[in-house]
């Protein structure tokens, strides 16, 4: 039996087509997932290109679904569970998921906003974290308007943090201030006092001048590249009090920020923005609207089953 996937394929215009792979078969602490919702990430769409995923590999790391099969080995939701997860290969109509990589959906939430969580939530939560964010620390947000930046908002507001959100235009500021922003700047202009955790997904000569504005002892959390840009520093820039500049990457089981995550957009405590959905049959309109920065937000992928209902 095999199912439909996005898999990697350097020839397709976005490096991906919608293919066929062998079914999943889990394993003893896996469950097996009905996919219907899929996000996009940038990291997505560089993993394709970038030779990371090998071609015809599943590519993706965001899904939603419903539990098909159990574990075996008795751990994780039953049969029927509407569940969201972090996990290689998502972009598949089933997928075996280890159990420690996914949460149950609260009832309530919309799996196309469930969906949106997993890699930009779990970067947000996760990042903030490591930065040792602080009842009223200074935190710079970059590229603010997408999907890892609203969430890391959102965060840093709620742990009572003074957010200061970059976007660059105009457009992409709407919506910031009522996320938590306390300043919306177009880039870092009027930017002048230090910060003391930075998160930024932006790089280049943005990443630069925010090392520069950093606070002895403050943190920069490097969680994205999004510019494409080099980052070239002054001669004794890096020398000078003690402040660090972090390289991030998800590490480990996601599930249990994943359950926290989905509960506070459960609630309405975390606001989830959907700047695109549609097919996954229109993967290269979704992949061309993100890499040319036209969503804020999220894209969200539905994932049609090709099989015959029973």
């Amino acid at each position: 039996m095999s199912v439909r996937a996005l898999v990697v394929d350097p020839s397709a215009s976005a490096a991906v087509r919608l293919g066929e792979v062998a079914d999943p078969v889990p394993g003893t602490g896996q469950v097996l997932v009905e996919v219907s919702h899929a996000s996009l990430n940038h990291g997505d769409l560089n993993d394709a290109r970038s030779g990371r995923v090998p071609v015809g590999a599943v590519l993706g790391s965001d899904a939603a679904g419903v539990v098909v099969r159990a574990a075996a080995d008795g751990t994780g939701p039953v049969v029927g569970t509407r569940v969201v997860a972090l996990t290689t290969g998502a972009f598949a109509e089933r997928v075996a998921i280890d159990v420690g990589a996914l949460a149950e959906v609260p009832k309530g939430l919309d799996p196309a906003k469930a969906v949106a969580l997993p890699v930009a939530g779990v970067a947000a939560l996760r990042s903030l974290r490591a930065a040792g964010l602080g009842q009223g620390k200074r935190v710079l947000v970059t590229g603010a308007s997408g999907g890892v930046g609203r969430f890391a908002v959102q965060l840093a507001a709620r742990a009572g943090a003074h957010v200061i959100a970059s976007v660059g235009s105009t457009a992409r500021a709407e919506g910031l201030a009522e996320a938590g922003a306390d300043e919306v700047l177009i880039g870092l202009e009027g930017l002048h006092r230090p910060v003391d955790v930075v998160i930024d997904s932006v790089g280049g000569s943005q990443l630069v001048a925010a090392w520069e504005l950093l606070a002895p002892g403050g943190s920069v959390q490097s969680v994205g590249w999004t510019s494409g840009e080099p980052a070239v520093f002054p001669p004794y820039a890096t020398v000078g009090p003690a402040k660090s500049l972090t390289s991030f990457v998800i590490e480990g089981d996601a599930g249990a920020d994943l359950a926290v995550l989905t509960e506070l957009a459960a609630e309405g405590s975390l606001t989830v923005e959907i700047g695109w959905q549609g097919s996954w049959d229109r993967f290269d309109e979704a992949a061309e609207a993100l890499r040319g920065r036209r969503i804020s937000g999220k894209a969200v992928l539905e994932v049609a089953s090709g099989r015959p209902q029973a």
